[in-house]
Parts: C-alpha cells; structure tokens; sequence
C-alpha cells in the first residue's frame, strides 16, 4: 500500500497525466478494502483509525519538500522487495504453501517486474 501511495502521489507531484497513474488510485482502494476485512475479520477493527490517520498523514508528509518524494520514490523497490522475502520467510518457517495462491503470486511478481 506505502509504494502505491508514494506512485499516486509522485505522479500526481510532478502533473504526469491522467491516464499514467490511473490504475493506482482504483489498486489503493482494493488494498483499503482488503486491510478493513482483515482487520474486521481479525478483530482488531480499533486499529483502523491509526491505519487511516497514517495514510492521511503519509499523503500530507510527501509533498513537503521535493526530496522526501524522490527519496520515498527510490525507496519503493527496495520495499516492494522487501515484503516479497517476508512472505517467502513465512513460507519457508511454516513449510506450507497452501495459502498460496500460484496464480495470485504470479500475478504479484509479474506487476512487480514490469514497474
């Protein structure tokens, strides 16, 4: 959600058009959702006021000067990366993949790569 926050802002900061970064704003909704039902079903619903004030917060804070955008910018891959060996180290401590969708992770990798 933080890369696909950072994109949307970046592009919206620097006037790209439109139709360059249109995909994100509809990409941030489904991961909101998808964080209000895990939450709601986790049941931890208490934390989605902090979730929101740091979006909100997050949105506000990257504009403030130009380098905090290029540095948050650079810093995307790196995160994007990151979270992918997260999810390989669940997967190799619990040695079960069957939560894992092949479909879903290749679909992830391939966005991943072709930004």
């Amino acid at each position: 959600l933080f890369s696909f926050l950072v994109f949307l802002r970046y592009q919206i900061y620097y006037g790209y058009p439109l139709q360059t970064y249109l995909e994100y704003p509809i990409i941030i909704a489904q991961d909101v959702v998808l964080l209000l039902f895990i939450l709601r079903f986790s049941g931890n619903m208490k934390q989605a006021l902090f979730y929101a004030v740091a979006f909100g917060g997050g949105w506000y804070m990257l504009t403030l000067q130009k380098w905090i955008i290029d540095l948050a910018m650079n810093l995307c891959t790196l995160i994007s990366a990151a979270s992918k060996v997260a999810q390989l180290r669940c997967l190799w401590q619990t040695k079960d993949s069957g939560d894992v969708s092949a479909l879903t992770w290749s679909m992830s990798a391939y966005t991943c790569a072709s930004k």
